[in-house]
């Protein structure tokens, strides 16, 4: 109370830093995603067979994708696309770079009917800091 009372403005800082870390969390696990970890990916991919769409540019696809991924540029993105629509019944994870987009197109993808819906946290970023193999070229 101390600081507070000596601090007003950082004590607001500091309030308003934790609603936004609490709203964040709500909101994300109210959209019906589910963010994966590299490890997670990687048992949805070999126990279940999963989709994994891969929304980079088709250059930063070919530098390193992850095996078995699919490349959709996020500007041709659509739910009913001729490789996502068969794939409704089978789980389905989104990457990007750094994850935040892979978000977005998930929501996307549960409003058009899609029930097992997932990105991976942290993107390739995050695949690659948990040094698990990327497969060069156009897969």
């Amino acid at each position: 109370m101390a600081f507070a009372g000596r601090h007003p403005l950082l004590s607001l800082a500091l309030g308003g830093i934790t609603l936004a870390l609490i709203y964040n969390e709500i909101a994300g696990r109210l959209s019906g995603v589910r963010r994966l970890a590299p490890a997670q990916l990687t048992g949805l991919i070999n126990r279940d067979n999963a989709l994994v769409v891969d929304l980079r540019p088709a250059v930063d696809f070919e530098k390193g994708h992850i095996a078995g991924s699919k490349n959709v540029q996020m500007s041709q993105f659509d739910p009913e696309n001729k490789q996502l629509a068969p794939a409704k019944a089978l789980p389905v994870v989104l990457v990007c770079k750094a994850g935040e987009s892979a978000t977005a197109a998930a929501k996307r993808l549960r409003k058009a009917g899609f029930t097992n819906v997932g990105a991976l946290e942290g993107g390739i970023q995050a695949w690659q800091g948990a040094d698990l193999p990327l497969v060069k070229g156009r897969g």
